[in-house]
């Protein structure tokens, strides 16, 4: 976690872009986004932001204090209505509830080999059973950024091989700082809890 608050002490890290990633505004344009929300890895808050601003309730949770007290300030400088709060996506049943919708812009492909089952256990703890998590991350295809942070179609379907229903992946971009004219190759995953 020490290279998360490394990010954002030294300034913007590379995730922040100033708004909500264009695959998340597309899923919600398209009504893909149901009901109440749990970011899982929301920084600075924008996506949260974006969608307590179409009118979900909307939790936005992270490892990073500061992260967390930046998407607050936000949240407070723009009037809109979504908590934040600081905590650990590995147990996320400290949380308390469920939700109908979890999206995730960057997590999951930052989790290490170990930690994805538990991420995967954390996850169905608080998602609704029918609910839907929509992850975008790296994609093994992108050539540029570290190949630490790339996942394949492959590891995608085994982390959510049981009690999930992995109902589509398809290509799409992850924008940042670093390539703002060349987001890089992702995945955009759309998975439903069955039963875990």
């Amino acid at each position: 976690m020490e290279i998360f608050e490394q990010a954002y002490r030294d300034g913007p890290p590379p995730w922040e872009i100033g708004r909500a990633q264009r695959e998340f505004v597309a899923l919600e344009e398209a009504g893909e986004i149901a009901g109440d929300v749990l970011d899982v890895g929301c920084g600075t808050g924008e996506n949260a932001l974006f969608l307590a601003g179409r009118g979900h309730m909307v939790r936005g949770v992270d490892a990073v204090p500061a992260a967390i007290e930046r998407a607050r300030q936000k949240a407070e400088e723009r009037g809109i209505a979504a908590t934040f709060q600081v905590a650990d996506a590995l147990d996320l049943t400290a949380l308390g509830r469920t939700f109908e919708t979890i999206i995730d812009s960057g997590l999951f492909h930052a989790l290490s080999d170990d930690d994805r089952p538990r991420f995967v256990r954390s996850l169905a703890a608080v998602l609704s059973p029918g609910g839907t998590y929509f992850m975008l991350a790296i994609s093994d295809l992108d050539t540029g950024g570290p190949a630490v942070l790339r996942v394949t179609q492959p590891e995608i379907r085994a982390a959510f091989a049981e009690g999930w229903h992995v109902n589509w992946i398809r290509p799409a971009a992850f924008e940042s700082r670093v390539r703002p004219g060349a987001p890089s190759r992702a995945w955009l995953s759309s998975i439903t809890l069955r039963q875990f």
